[in-house]
């Protein structure tokens, strides 16, 4: 017969344990701060909410119940009281720590929901590993408020691993711009010049519009949204607007777009209704001190010049007409390939009974044919200079 005791085949019966293993145990009671488990040694072990995780107040009985099963490693054999001290968070990060690694080796994707929005960035979880992803690595443009980002699962890659200074910073900015760069790829190989695309207004300036294709962006230049004159772009279009808009020029990444479709071209069907002699009813549109401008549609200004106003001298057309006045007048002149129509009031009036004057024939004689595009771009240039 043994002369062991029955104490003593007991504790044989137990297994050893030592600081830094990494033990199996059965959660036998529960309380709001601590966890006890059965590890299959002499004493119970004892698992607190501080090294369960590093969230804080963390309710133990709604994350664990008795029966679980878990892994954990002892951080102490004895703490003075008899008692084993456990800790799951460590093992955590260790196993975190190599999975952030491996991540960081092979360029892995991520993904991990913020637990928190700082000043100068996201902080993210993985496996009880912080990783900090800086602002400028949030996005692929700027953002200056990312609390639009808390509590979303984002995806990221490892672009700094230095377990020695626990730094870990992920980078979702790469992540965009390759993927908008595999989007901007598709896209240039699916349109062509001349197609019609549709796409959303995303920033309007005072040159023109960047429209999203849905892969790249395209300008939409002030002098291609319409075929009459835009004062602003900002009159007429906001971010969000949904055009459809037409492919003009695309030179590399570079893509133009335009509105001026050719079969809202106005100047299509302006032979007939603008024949000279034919009468026509236009607003006052612009004024120079040569003559005024007077628009027929949306797309089409004639001229009006001082000399054809009216018999009597007028010096300068703001004397007697001013913008938005409606008036009628003969086509004297029309030159569809330049694109420009001469008004005459004058060649509407009555013939005065009395024989002319050499002045007033030299002013009958005087109608002209300015070159409006010109005659506007010479304007707006100076009054860029100014």
């Amino acid at each position: 017969m043994s002369d062991l005791t029955f104490e003593q085949m007991l504790e044989d019966s137990l297994k050893t344990i030592h600081t830094g293993e990494v033990v199996e145990g059965t959660v036998i009671d529960v309380k709001p701060d601590e966890v006890v488990l059965n590890i299959g040694y002499k004493s119970d072990g004892i698992l607190t909410r501080n090294e369960y995780t590093n969230e804080p107040n963390v309710d133990m009985t709604t994350v664990v119940k008795p029966g679980d099963t878990m892994e954990v490693k002892v951080l102490k054999v004895n703490d003075g009281e008899g008692q084993v001290l456990l800790t799951y968070k460590r093992l955590a990060a260790d196993r975190g720590n190599k999975r952030i690694e491996e991540a960081y080796n092979n360029n892995e994707i991520l993904t991990a929901k913020v637990a928190q929005v700082l000043d100068g960035g996201l902080s993210v979880v993985i496996e009880e590993i912080r990783i900090f992803i800086p602002a400028s690595l949030v996005s692929d443009t700027y953002e200056k408020d990312l609390s639009k980002y808390a509590g979303q699962e984002i995806q990221f890659v490892i672009s700094e691993y230095n377990p020695k200074r626990r730094r870990y910073i992920g980078d979702r900015k790469r992540l965009l711009v390759a993927e908008k760069a595999e989007q901007q790829k598709k896209l240039l190989e699916s349109i062509h010049e001349g197609d019609t695309v549709e796409g959303i207004v995303k920033n309007v300036t005072d040159f023109g519009a960047f429209i999203d294709l849905g892969g790249a962006d395209g300008l939409l230049h002030i002098s291609e949204m319409s075929w009459g004159r835009v004062e602003h772009p900002k009159k007429v279009f906001k971010v969000g607007d949904k055009l459809k808009v037409l492919i003009k020029e695309i030179e590399g990444t570079k893509i133009a777009l335009s509105l001026k479709f050719d079969d809202q071209n106005p100047w299509k069907d302006a032979a007939a209704k603008y024949a000279v002699g034919n009468v026509v009813t236009g607003k006052i549109a612009r004024m120079t001190d040569f003559g005024a401008f007077v628009e027929l549609e949306t797309g089409i200004d004639a001229l009006l010049h001082v000399s054809q106003i009216s018999r009597d001298h007028i010096d300068k057309p703001a004397d007697v007409l001013k913008v938005g006045d409606e008036v009628t007048a003969k086509v004297v002149d029309f030159n569809e390939e330049d694109k420009k129509i001469s008004l005459s009031i004058k060649a509407m009036l009555a013939p005065e009974p009395k024989e002319e004057t050499v002045s007033q024939k030299e002013d009958d004689a005087d109608v002209v044919s300015v070159d409006i595009e010109a005659v506007i771009a010479s304007e707006e240039e100076s009054s860029e200079e100014n």
